[in-house]
């Protein structure tokens, strides 16, 4: 089975539900050599990026309360749970338009300009329910590397 010309999307990250971002994103960098790439306020809380290579984590505040069930476009909200996996590419529009109906839009897409010019993201479902992200446009907000891991 083919799901045609895919040769433009590569692979992102996967984004982790935490309790403790801070405390997450330590274990991470010390135990398997991540460093943080960037972080994004978002209301009370932020989102922290990881990077190994070109692995990423993406660390978001888990929700507490009667909420910790509840899934949102971009995925489920529970600690310990994955929130999405996500893909990146140079152009959402064409990958979606490629996709036709088959793309289940859950959440966008929604553009991050605020934070890195050019960043937009959209997340599909795929046939049993899990939250994919195509995105495009992402960088990091770091260049000093290890140092910039050390300081959360």
């Amino acid at each position: 089975m083919s799901g045609g010309d895919t040769e433009d999307l590569r692979w992102s990250h996967a984004a982790l539900n935490c309790r403790d971002i801070d405390a997450t994103a330590e274990f991470y960098c010390r135990w398997f050599g991540f460093v943080r790439a960037a972080a994004f306020p978002v209301g009370d809380t932020k989102i922290v990026f990881l990077r190994k290579g070109d692995a990423y984590l993406e660390l978001f505040q888990a929700a507490e309360g009667p909420a910790d069930d509840a899934a949102r476009g971009d995925g489920p909200v529970r600690a310990g749970t994955l929130r999405h996996i996500a893909l990146r590419t140079d152009d959402i529009d064409r990958v979606l338009a490629r996709m036709g109906p088959q793309a289940q839009v859950s959440l966008g897409p929604l553009c991050f300009d605020e934070f890195v010019p050019g960043w937009r993201s959209v997340w599909v479902k795929d046939p049993d329910g899990t939250v994919v992200e195509i995105s495009q446009g992402y960088k990091d907000q770091t260049t000093g590397g290890e140092d910039d891991a050390q300081r959360h």
